[in-house]
């Protein structure tokens, strides 16, 4: 055993990490081999009993049951041709407008962010499906990807959202509370995405043009109503199905996924989609998704416990608050700043493992709201999800974007996306109201 001061710790474990990511390990590995590696420093073989306690807390915790069923729901989802037939909708709706598909993109993005709660299925799907259909109406190849990653990012914040059911555990308060909480913020953000290449696209009309006449008129107006209702209804009894049974109290947020798993698997069925073939891929599909998020889970739960038990989490708490004479609004800025660049250098579940033990009880004693402060966090991780280098759409698009995209078009089309997140963040902390009160009226 090496007797580590916390200073050292917190400065040998990120370094640890971020030479890891660099090497190109998976962050799985990383914070595991760390987590063995400081344990025995500190604690020698009598360390290993942290590891058997925290892998038993995360296989039996009844609210982590629910993140495998909304995967599967997404699984089932992407699978039922619903996207593909409402975008076209979308599409043809907003068809006089500059900016047409764009738009589409977005509306459709934050539909479907209701109805699957991971961001891989949107992001690759509208990939696939609006990308190519962008280009080809000479749309800005930079704003094209950018509008689709942006709202793709949406899944992980509008409910049900699996990122909202972990901070919900490691916060110990009601997911259907927490669901509440981050459904306005994800509203907004969309609308802001939304305002956003709408003006664009007025002020530069090359960057995204409306629909020709001639494709207009190929769809009228009782078929788009048609279309729209066909493929409406499907998404909207989906999210009555889910969200509806949680804000009543109904379900739980477990028993609501399973709900939502079985909705979507009806869909499939009830579209024509439905096959055996596909019925197990949709299974492996979500298998190896829940394999990699419960890796993660578990090896960040490991290190969070080895980084706390080490005298980690005082350094960094009086680190944050040496920075009291900024007031409570200061601390907050800087707690804030801390999680933004994190995401541009580590997992997301990372830093929900690292940063919720030590920020949660700091933002409870200067008094604010505990639900607000925790939906702050999950706006503010929007951003890791779009920033380079380790940004999980970003890779998500490049393996499915038309060829003659590059990665640095991706890179460069992001950035304003993740200008306006900050600005929704913004709007999220100076109207809190926005956060608060859904789940203050619904849930009480």
């Amino acid at each position: 055993m090496i007797d580590l001061t916390p200073e050292t710790v917190v400065f040998l474990m990120f370094v640890g990490i971020m030479g890891g990511l660099a090497l190109g390990h998976p962050v799985a590995f990383i914070m595991g081999g760390l987590a063995t590696i400081f344990a025995y420093l500190g604690w020698g073989a009598s360390g290993t009993y942290l590891f058997q306690g925290r892998a038993f807390d995360s296989t039996t915790n009844n609210i982590l049951i629910a993140i495998p069923q909304f995967v599967l729901m997404a699984a089932f989802l992407s699978k039922s041709g619903i996207s593909e037939g409402l975008f076209r909708s979308m599409m043809h709706l907003f068809g006089p407008i500059n900016g047409a598909i764009g738009l589409a993109v977005i509306v459709m993005c934050a539909i479907e962010a209701a109805c699957t709660g991971i961001i891989g299925a949107s992001v690759v799907s509208m990939t696939i499906l609006a990308v190519p259909v962008m280009l080809k109406h000479h749309y800005n190849k930079n704003m094209s990807v950018g509008c689709v990653a942006a709202g793709g990012v949406l899944s992980i914040l509008i409910p049900p959202s699996i990122m909202l059911v972990m901070m919900a555990d490691q916060a110990g308060i009601s997911v259907g509370k927490l669901f509440a909480g981050g459904f306005f913020p994800g509203l907004i953000l969309a609308g802001l995405f939304f305002i956003y290449i709408l003006i664009l696209t007025t002020w530069k009309p090359e960057m995204g043009p409306a629909l020709s006449r001639e494709e207009r008129a190929a769809v009228s107006g009782k078929e788009l109503i048609k279309l729209l209702v066909v493929n409406m209804l499907p998404m909207l009894l989906l999210m009555i199905g889910v969200l509806g049974s949680i804000w009543t109290g109904v379900a739980t947020a477990t028993e609501a996924s399973g709900v939502g798993a079985f909705i979507a698997l009806l869909l499939m069925i009830a579209y024509g989609k439905f096959t055996w073939k596909l019925f197990i891929d949709c299974l492996l599909t979500a298998a190896r998704t829940n394999c990699m998020v419960m890796t993660i889970l578990f090896t960040a739960s490991i290190f969070t416990g080895v980084f706390l038990g080490l005298g980690g989490g005082d350094a960094v708490t009086d680190f944050v608050m040496s920075f009291g004479a900024l007031g409570r609004w200061g601390v907050l800025s800087v707690m804030m700043i801390i999680i933004f660049f994190l995401g541009f250098l580590i997992d997301w579940i990372a830093i929900i493992y690292i940063t919720f033990p030590i920020f949660l009880p700091i933002a409870v004693k200067l008094g604010f709201d505990k639900l607000w402060f925790i939906v702050l966090i999950a706006v503010n991780l929007q951003t890791s999800f779009l920033s380079p280098p380790f940004g999980y759409a970003l890779f998500y698009m490049k393996t499915t974007v038309p060829p003659e995209v590059r990665l640095i078009d991706i890179y460069k089309g992001i950035v304003p996306f993740i200008i306006i997140q900050l600005i929704g963040l913004a709007v999220c902390i100076f109207w809190s109201d926005v956060v608060t009160y859904l789940p203050n009226r619904i849930i009480g």
